[in-house]
């Protein structure tokens, strides 16, 4: 399953849908993660708050491929992507392993294939170097087996890259 989350307005929608089989609007309409781990103890793979992010976790932890287009933040995803990143944490649980030698989080769902970030707006060389770091980063963690980051000054561009 192919799932997009981009943080574009709605006039990508139409050009995001038909290139995937789930979409996440990072829109900002749904509320911060709380931070209360609930989502592993209390009722787990599941956030107890009732808004649009509510399954994003499952969506994000089902993916064989994510791709996040986001707008560049000093070398990080948008406040709104970062928001539903943090909101997916129910895609792991609170347990354990080692991965490629290194602690991680036991993932709920599995292995998938590729984390994708493509990045939008002016960004200098260290940032994009920040991107490519963080994206490799997220991948391990998140139990991905690739991570691409890709940079586009022109929103012409990005249809090809979907």
């Amino acid at each position: 399953m192919k799932v997009i989350l981009h943080d574009l307005d709605r006039s990508y929608d139409g050009m995001i849908t038909a290139r995937c089989d789930r979409m996440i609007a990072a829109d900002g309409k749904y509320a911060p993660c709380q931070g209360c781990f609930g989502c592993w103890t209390k009722h787990p793979a599941e956030c107890f708050m009732k808004d649009k992010l509510r399954q994003a976790y499952r969506i994000i932890g089902q993916a064989d491929e994510l791709v996040i287009v986001t707008k560049n933040l000093y070398g990080g995803y948008s406040a709104t992507v970062k928001n539903v990143l943090d909101r997916s944490i129910g895609s792991s649980t609170p347990f354990s392993t080692y991965r490629g030698g290194q602690m991680h989080h036991t993932l709920r769902y599995g292995r998938h294939g590729l984390w994708k970030v493509i990045v939008y707006g002016d960004t200098t060389e260290a940032e994009k170097a920040t991107f490519r770091y963080l994206a490799e980063r997220n991948a391990i963690n998140d139990g991905f087996e690739r991570s691409e980051a890709l940079f586009i000054r022109d929103m012409a561009e990005l249809e090809g890259l979907l």
